[in-house]
């Protein structure tokens, strides 16, 4: 203890300085939680003795196992069972194309079989840790490259159970002696395959067993208490013990608490779970990922640079390899086909679990596991940096993609649609489906060539390009409808449209107010703000469920919307561009007198009614005109 605590100060200290530095150059977290590792363990020989550092890994290694259970309370079993064919399919294609690559690398290598197998089973698996965390902070989970790379992460984390099933049979009797027996192992070791297989699946029912009729009536009894941090206590509990009883079997702890997860994704007390675990999970992982820098053995690198970068590179391009024709086979293009495979490349945490546990059954030489240990984590550190490579590859193809010649338009509409994404497509087809034809341009090839898929004609091309507008007859149209998602291109639009043809009809679509007040500046006949109505609609809801009868609300909301309306000319009159709205002292007071007025004639209308009188509204709870933060919020 007198070595453990100032140990991990240094690395909390590491991981308030160095990682807000790191995302701040746009490296990820994760990087600078590596490299705050690497620093602090054996270059400046803070890490401790080896044991202390043992230690500090076991613990950091809840870190995974909390994310496992936050992950599974995403999921319920209906969603784990939609995604079976990518489960299957996809992850078993990357496990076993993996495995048979690797082991015919190093058997080629001179290794045995038995070594060669296993070395192929560890380094099959990837980081869900640092994958899982980096694919969040970039917001690309839900991406069809972000969603793949979760199946095969999902897979590898169940794959570990047959592994340690299948080690005990790689077992080389005659090295016994020259291992070490690994705690995790210890119940497990000398069983034979069938008796290991049933061992799992009882300690998967315990689980499932102790989700569905454990947890709930616990939850139930702590809340009863109304002691706050019994709320947390329990979650907890509910984490290690299952963590526990893994680690007791000589299973997959991370794989365990993902099983619980999963159990009870459909519970009253999910979000209550999460809310619970979420900041020991954010300091925990971040502490894994200091453990895995300050792990690794510099001085054997430092000894034979050659042959260990020659392994860590050699494993990640097979990797690659593999990922890159899974990837083409289920169709996945441009950025999704380089997220996932640069994604994937690394080895992972549970290489560190099922080394240990080869070692305890003396299938892996010492030396070779040592060096090992360092390939999985010098991928792992290369991870953050393969992401850096992806994005830069993804601007290539945009680059690439925006050099394509635009198509030639053949047909001139006299209703143009410039911008095909959520807001165009509506109003194409609403004005398409009614008998009407339109010519439609947008500059992403790839939303064309979606649309066309559909039977929706449109053409590829730059809107904001005068020779394009040319081409798609703005010469001869009556409307265009400038429906871009960008603002700054929906401007630029209007202002060639203008140049062009004076007197053809405009319909804008608004991001916010203060592009409304610069459209209506621009001389735009029908300005359309895309959440407005949406908006109203949902008001018009909340009064009924208030009280108030369908007539009435919809009586309150076409009053709003009419109030608003003239307001909002009111207001754009008074607007000063590059002045922030709450900077523009006239702006502020018309704004107010507006939403006096706009009160009182809500109050009015159903005086006396029989509850709209009796709601009151404070000027002050109305920023609705006076918007606050950057100029132009919504």
């Amino acid at each position: 203890m007198e070595t453990f605590l100032p140990v991990a100060t240094v690395y909390l200290l590491t991981m308030v300085i160095a990682v807000p530095l790191s995302a701040r150059l746009g490296l990820g977290s994760v990087l600078g939680y590596l490299i705050s590792g690497i620093v602090i363990g054996p270059v400046l020989g803070l890490a401790g003795s080896a044991r202390e550092m043992a230690d500090l890994q076991h613990f950091a290694e809840f870190g995974v196992v909390m994310m496992m259970f936050l992950i599974g309370l995403e999921l319920d079993p209906r969603t784990l069972w939609q995604m079976r064919h990518k489960l299957l399919g996809l992850a078993g294609m990357q496990i076993l194309g993996t495995v048979a690559l690797l082991a015919t690398v190093a058997m080629a290598l001179g290794q045995s079989w038995q070594v060669s197998l296993a070395m192929g089973m560890i380094l099959s698996l990837s980081s869900t840790a640092i994958v899982l965390q980096t694919l969040s902070e970039k917001s690309l989970m839900q991406t069809a490259g972000g969603r793949s790379a979760f199946a095969v992460l999902l897979t590898q984390d169940i794959a570990v159970i047959p592994m340690i099933a299948l080690m005990p049979l790689l077992a080389v009797q005659t090295a016994v002696g020259t291992g070490e027996q690994h705690p995790d192992a210890a119940m497990l070791h000398g069983l034979p395959g069938w008796a290991l297989a049933l061992v799992t699946v009882g300690a998967v029912a315990v689980i499932i067993l102790i989700g569905q009729y454990l947890v709930r009536p616990a939850f139930r009894y702590v809340n009863a208490s109304r002691v706050g941090e019994l709320d947390t206590a329990l979650a907890l509990l509910i984490v290690v013990g299952i963590a526990s009883l893994m680690q007791f079997v000589g299973l997959s702890h991370a794989l365990g608490t993902f099983l619980a997860g999963v159990v009870l994704a459909g519970s009253e007390f999910r979000h209550d779970l999460e809310g619970q675990i979420a900041p020991f999970k954010g300091l925990l992982l971040g502490l894994f990922f200091i453990t895995v820098g300050a792990g690794m053995d510099v001085q054997t690198l430092l000894d034979r640079p050659v042959t260990i970068l020659g392994m860590t590179v050699t494993l990640m391009a097979i990797k690659s390899l593999v990922l890159y024709g899974i990837a083409r086979v289920t169709r996945l293009k441009g950025r999704d086909r380089s997220l996932f495979t640069l994604s994937l490349a690394q080895a992972g945490e549970f290489g560190f679990v099922l080394i240990s546990f080869a070692l305890s059954l003396s299938i892996l030489p010492r030396q070779l596991a040592q060096s090992m240990l360092l390939v999985i984590a010098l991928s792992m550190l290369a991870t953050p940096l393969l992401f850096i490579l992806s994005d830069y590859i993804s601007r290539r193809i945009a680059e690439e993609r925006a050099v394509v010649p635009p198509d030639e338009i053949e047909e001139q509409q006299p209703i143009i649609i410039a911008g095909i994404g959520r807001f165009g497509q509506v109003v194409n087809r609403l004005v398409t489906m009614s008998g009407f034809q339109t010519t439609v341009l947008d500059h992403d090839l790839e939303v064309i060539q979606v649309m066309r898929r559909f039977g929706f004609k449109g053409y590829f091309g730059d809107p904001t390009r005068p020779e394009i507008l040319r081409a798609a007859g703005i010469g001869k149209a009556q409307i265009l409808v400038a429906a871009m998602d960008d603002p700054e291109a929906n401007m630029r639009l209007i202002r060639h449209a203008r140049e062009i043809k004076p007197d053809i009809v405009i319909i804008a679509r608004a991001y916010d107010r203060v592009n409304v007040y610069r459209l209506y500046d621009a001389k735009v006949d029908h300005i359309v703000r895309e959440t407005f109505d949406s908006s109203l609609r949902a008001g018009r809801y909340v009064l009924e469920r208030a009280g108030l009868s369908e007539y009435e609300a919809a009586e309150l909301e076409r009053i709003y919307y009419q109030m608003d309306r003239a307001g909002l000319r009111q207001l754009a009159e008074v607007w000063k561009p590059g002045v922030a709205l709450e900077s523009n002292a006239e702006y502020v007071a018309r704004s107010r007198e507006l939403n006096r007025q706009l009160e009182n004639a809500l109050m009015e209308r159903f005086a006396h009614g029989s509850g709209a009188a009796q709601v009151s509204v404070n000027e002050d709870d109305l920023p609705h005109y006076v918007e606050r933060g950057r100029p132009g919020g919504r």
